[in-house]
């Protein structure tokens, strides 16, 4: 068998954060960022919070907008996520916290925004409100998370795929990012944090990978997923058998591409509702 693996899939040893925003970012999240702005209403002059920021995906975007005048704050729980981060050529302020414990006073920033973070929450509700208290009045709400896995079919697949491999409980370790994707379910949420102007909104997205390999190999080192369940020899199996799963979803140059949606939440002035 070659286990060779494809020349764009990231190499097993590197930092799994690195990895996160050399190849999820651009595969996945960086599109999102202008979508999220837009949504917030990001303009010269705001301070702006980014929560659950990553490596800056959305952050870096947000900086731009606000630029010239304004400022961004980008807070993360996770140490190795803002170390990347701060190697990047920005004025940005990264901060090291809970979204659950927002380290800021009250009706600190014009707008708060966060994109797929709020499903990895310990207190979901918490930080819905912790984002509403360092909202100023007027200031606008914008939170991304993934819709329902079965919405995006190659993700679907995979789960699929790894439910007949190693068990439904790999599987469902690896729909965890899809947690929160019923509209529902977060428009409850919502009004449990006292967000009564709230509005959930489904945006079409799309995913792109160089190539199946690629994918395989970047979820490898997700350490939040699948990264700490399965070891070298089940991951060379489930790209083998990758292969003819996700076939259906190779583009003409290779690439590995489908639909992934996401639901928004919008809060704010009455400009949010002209998003729905």
């Amino acid at each position: 068998m070659d286990t060779t693996l494809h020349p764009h899939a990231p190499p097993a040893e590197r930092d799994p954060a690195a990895i996160y925003d050399e190849y999820f970012v651009p595969a996945l999240f960086r599109p999102w960022a202008a979508t999220l702005c837009d949504i917030a209403g990001l303009r010269s002059g705001q301070r702006v919070l980014d929560v659950a920021c990553g490596t800056g995906a959305l952050t870096c975007v947000a900086a731009e907008r606000v630029a010239p005048g304004g400022s961004v704050v980008g807070l993360d729980a996770n140490p190795a996520m803002l170390a990347v981060a701060r190697r990047k050529p920005t004025t940005i302020e990264w901060c090291d916290g809970r979204a659950e414990a927002l380290p800021f006073a009250d009706a600190s920033f014009d707008a708060v925004v966060s994109q797929f973070g709020l499903m990895f929450f310990d207190d979901k509700v918490a930080a819905l409100r912790e984002m509403r208290r360092v909202l100023k009045p007027g200031g606008r709400l914008a939170v991304a998370v993934c819709d329902a896995v079965e919405r995006s079919p190659g993700y679907a697949a995979l789960a699929a795929l790894l439910d007949r491999l190693f068990g439904k409980s790999v599987g469902d370790a690896f729909r965890a990012p899809f947690a929160l994707g019923d509209a529902a379910a977060l428009r409850a949420l919502c009004r449990d944090a006292g967000l009564a102007d709230a509005h959930v909104a489904s945006r079409d997205g799309s995913v792109r990978f160089a190539s199946i390999d690629a994918l395989v190999a970047t979820e490898r080192a997700c350490v939040w997923t699948l990264g700490g369940l399965l070891d070298d020899a089940q991951f060379e199996r489930l790209r083998s058998a990758a292969q003819d799963t996700l076939a259906p979803f190779v583009d003409a140059g290779g690439a590995a591409v489908f639909s992934m949606p996401a639901l928004i939440i919008a809060a704010g002035d009455d400009r949010a509702r002209d998003e729905h």
